[in-house]
């Protein structure tokens, strides 16, 4: 049973009757993992692209290195404060309809930048992208993490790690591209075709999703206390460039922005309802998660940083970022090896061995500095798989010991914690290492430093698992999608110290066994096999199988086929769902928690009864069932397979267009990939008009051989 207090802090969301029209591609798993690829790319990559590049920028647009310097500073703090805005905007609007439009400012930023004839221009732009990036990974990752089967959850480990470290390697090679042509243009207006891109497909691939809780209470001092540490912080960061780090100018932001985020963190963690959930996190592998993140992120950036830095004046903006291409090749190489291995006890000496290997290249960086051609092909490599192996990792250590329904909320916080140590450190350590003493000598102790995070990062990690009782164990997949329970039980902070026995482990693989679709058994017991009607039992002859989703044209289906069909023909009301995006409108508008596989299949189960109870209103012998399927076409053929449906029956917006638009995506897609007889009955009906139909005239009987067209959840 859950406490009193997570009831009390879980967030609800409450769905009115209407909803936009899906995308034509809504629910297409490769569609949807390519836009949050494309999201992400452009700042990200440009954040570790800029250093060749930006004395043209400042060049041409009249710019100082410091007024530069405060430009990057400032995009910074505005990644690291979307995260929190993006959790606090989630609760109250629209969450599909937010994430487009800050798919529309990533856009308008990005073109600012590009076409910037002033540094104004440039900076209102470059800030807009370091927000929307993170407004945007706060409001993406979760849908595509939780929204799918289990069975893409190694891909979307593979996307994320690709898509946010392999950006952040390629940037040295694509800025020192960019600057062998003396052009800085080009690459930004490639950012923003990028980003136009992104920007199509959150447009064909959208699904009205609720808010997370209109009930929240919008909290300003959350708000107020990132963004004044993230600006504070960042600004200090930045005026390292013209000024010494004791200079007032400096020092006083940076400590000041660094102790605001600490109060703000304190706050969370006291608050009864908190926006970001901080107290879970208080537990050995998380905290052990956030120690490994924050150092190998710190870490990372700063040697790249380093390394280019005394490289630059001694080869040419291309030969460096050659000289970097390792790096990115090994970050590809770990995510990959990370999919595998993301799912079993591995996953704790993954992120073990990611630090290693991160030391162990910048022990090679310091054999020689300025490096050698040699050396620093080495050490990139070795530097690219540490941080492959280690950052994302870490996360998903923190992010399996807590309930998946609360995942939003941590990963904001998680991800703040990582800007600000990924992009902070790199100009202090570069501030010492360009002004004091000998450049040689300085360097050195800047990558001993540098060396000293990544060791003590993993040797913090392994005292803490020690001091935890930790007994690594492959993670729950199934239970953690499920979003009530931790994939595994997380012991005390120093439980040997404090006396606390070792917990036992989770082994819920006798609960959830996964059929030939990644899905667990358990969601298929409670939906179409507690009927009895599994794959190899008989069934009636002459089933119809009614998709129904809540809406008006689902209702309309059931009304008409009603009038078309004898009494007492025997009907399956079928409800489709998944978490965050749910796919389904609930009956009577309940609340309930987006996140949570139980919460959102009760809620399906309820919408299904009730169109089972229409079905019974209209004549036909109904039952309901609920099942978890992406894409919901797939979940309505492979039902009506298992079902040996004589025929489906939808209903279907009209949308403006030709083709298979005109009867809406999902009955379009579902008629594409079955050879059952599907009823497609257009929303114009009882309960789209509440006028009767006086004809057949709206009703389409599809029947025809697959071809590729599928999209969105509409009826």
């Amino acid at each position: 049973m859950p406490s009193v207090t997570s009831r009390l802090s879980r967030p609800k969301i409450s769905v009115r009757r209407r909803e936009l029209p899906s995308g034509p591609l809504a629910g297409r798993y490769p569609v949807a993992a390519a836009m949050v690829v494309l999201f992400l790319v452009p700042y990200l990559g440009l954040s570790s692209a800029l250093g060749p590049i930006q004395p043209l920028i400042a060049q041409q647009l009249h710019m100082s290195a410091q007024t530069m310097s405060l430009t990057s500073g400032m995009a910074n703090a505005g990644y690291a404060l979307g995260t929190v805005l993006a959790v606090q905007f989630a609760q109250h609007l629209p969450q599909r309809r937010m994430a487009v439009c800050y798919a529309v400012l990533l856009l308008v930023g990005s073109v600012l930048a590009a076409a910037a004839t002033n540094s104004g221009m440039f900076i209102a732009g470059h800030i807009l992208q370091g927000l929307c990036t993170s407004l945007l990974l706060i409001a993406a990752a979760p849908a595509l993490l939780l929204g799918y089967p289990a069975s893409r959850l190694r891909w979307t480990t593979i996307v994320f790690d690709m898509c946010i470290f392999g950006a952040v390697a390629a940037g040295p090679l694509i800025g020192g591209a960019q600057a062998s042509f003396h052009a800085w243009r080009p690459l930004f207006w490639i950012m923003a075709g990028v980003a136009a891109v992104a920007l199509l497909l959150s447009l064909v691939t959208f699904q009205d999703a609720p808010p997370a809780d209109r009930s929240a209470p919008r909290d300003p001092g959350v708000i107020a206390l990132a963004a004044g540490g993230s600006v504070a912080a960042f600004w200090g960061a930045s005026e390292l460039t013209s000024h010494r780090f004791l200079d007032p100018v400096a020092i006083v932001p940076l400590l000041g922005g660094l102790a605001l985020i600490i109060v703000l963190w304190v706050y969370q963690y006291r608050a009864r309802r908190p926006l970001l959930n901080i107290r879970p996190l208080v537990s050995t592998i998380p905290v052990t998660g956030i120690v490994i993140a924050v150092c190998a992120a710190a870490t990372a950036t700063s040697v790249i940083a380093l390394t280019s830095t005394v490289l630059a004046p001694r080869y040419t903006p291309l030969h460096v970022g050659l000289l970097y291409v390792p790096e990115l090749g090994a970050a590809v190489i770990t995510a990959i090896v990370f999919g595998a291995v993301f799912n079993t006890r591995l996953l704790h000496y993954y992120a073990l061995a990611g630090m290693v290997l991160l030391a162990a290249g910048i022990a090679v960086f310091r054999i020689a500095i300025p490096p050698t051609n040699t050396t620093t092909l080495v050490g990139s490599g070795l530097t690219g798989a540490g941080i492959g192996a280690s950052v994302v990792p870490a996360l998903y250590l923190a992010g399996f010991s807590l309930r998946a329904a609360s995942i939003q909320r941590v990963y904001a916080i998680l991800e703040m914690l990582r800007a600000v140590a990924a992009f902070m450190v790199v100009p202090v350590l570069l501030h010492f290492a360009t002004t004091a003493g000998a450049p040689t000598a300085t360097m050195g102790t800047a990558l001993w430093v540098s060396f000293g995070l990544s060791a003590g990062g993993a040797l913090a990690g392994i005292c803490l698992y020690l001091l935890g009782r930790v007994r690594p164990s492959a993670p729950s997949i199934e239970t953690w999608m499920g979003g009530e329970e931790p994939a595994w039980t997380s012991p005390p902070l120093l439980a040997l110290a404090r006396g606390i026995p070792a917990p036992r482990p989770l082994d819920v693989r006798r609960e959830y066994t996964p059929d030939e679709r990644g899905r667990p058994a358990s969601l298929l017991v409670s939906g179409l096999r507690r009927w009895g009607v599994a794959r190899g039992r008989d069934s009636q002859p002459g089933l119809v199988l009614f998709a129904y989703d809540g809406s008006a044209p689902a209702m309309d289906a059931i009304n008409e086929a009603g009038r078309q069909f004898p009494v007492g023909r025997e009907t399956l009301v079928l409800t489709v769902w998944r978490t965050f995006s749910v796919g389904f409108l609930p009956d009577g508008g309940a609340e309930f928690d987006a996140a949570s596989g139980e919460e959102v299949r009760q809620a399906a189960g309820r919408t299904a009864a009730h169109g089972a109870s229409l079905a019974k209103a209209a004549g036909f012998r109904a039952r309901s069932a609920a099942v978890e399927g992406a894409p919901t076409w797939k979940a309505i053929v492979d039902a009506a397979d298992e079902n040996q449906a004589s025929m489906i029956i939808l209903g279907a917006r009209r949308h403006a267009g030709p083709g298979v638009l005109a009867m809406g995506s999902v009955a379009a897609a579902v008629a594409a990939h079955t050879r059952r007889p599907v009823l497609i009955v257009h929303g114009q009906g009882l309960y789209a008009s509440r006028q009767p139909k006086s004809r057949l005239g709206t009703m389409d009987i599809q029947q025809r051989t697959p071809h590729d067209s599928y999209g969105g959840h509409d009826g």
